[in-house]
């Protein structure tokens, strides 16, 4: 397959650290592969979310809720990314109920074909669905580490770690490293 047919989505929310989905912008569709930002619209037409750092503006119009079984199946990968986009994604209405981002992202786990980046406090995402990164190698941010082992999964202190389908890097700022081991692997 060509990579001008790969598809990667990227959640999104208010409090994104810009510099990282900026650099995806520019560098994916560098390698020619589609990119998507996701979040949950909550019945809108599309939401205009506000940086961390600078408060720069990012519309989206692509809910994740709409995603098909097939559209899903049409990702080469998926990135939850740092900044507080996770935390915003995880909030759910009825607490008795798993946050729909959580439940999309355990939907992702279980499609071994499809990587799943996950970078800095993105880990967050993970805590109400933390089996499927159970016994699983991975690295988020030093404030996180006791997070990690709690969730069962096995803290490596590295910037970037490959674990199968599971790629997770430390920092925003080592978005590069993630963006790279994905065009790698795809």
């Amino acid at each position: 397959m060509e990579k001008a047919k790969k598809r990667i989505g990227v959640f999104i929310e208010s409090d994104f650290y810009e510099n990282e989905i900026f650099y995806y912008q520019l560098r994916f569709p560098e390698e020619g592969i589609d990119l998507q930002f996701y979040s949950r619209l909550w019945g809108q037409d599309a939401l205009t979310f506000k940086g961390h750092e600078f408060g720069a503006p990012f519309y989206c119009q692509n809910d994740f809720q709409t995603l098909t079984d097939d559209d899903i199946d049409s990702f080469s990968a998926f990135i939850v990314p740092a900044g507080m986009v996770a935390d915003r994604l995880r909030y759910t209405e009825d607490t008795s109920k798993l946050p729909p981002a959580s439940i999309f992202l355990k939907k992702l786990f279980e499609k071994k074909q499809i990587l799943k980046g996950i970078i800095c406090h993105g880990l967050w995402l993970v805590s109400p669905v933390a089996e499927v990164i159970q016994g699983r190698k991975i690295v988020a941010h030093n404030n996180l580490i006791g997070d990690v082992k709690n969730y069962g999964a096995i803290y490596t202190d590295q910037d970037l770690v490959v674990d199968d389908d599971l790629i997770t890097a430390r920092t925003g700022g080592h978005c590069n490293l993630l963006a790279r081991a994905i065009i790698d692997r795809i």
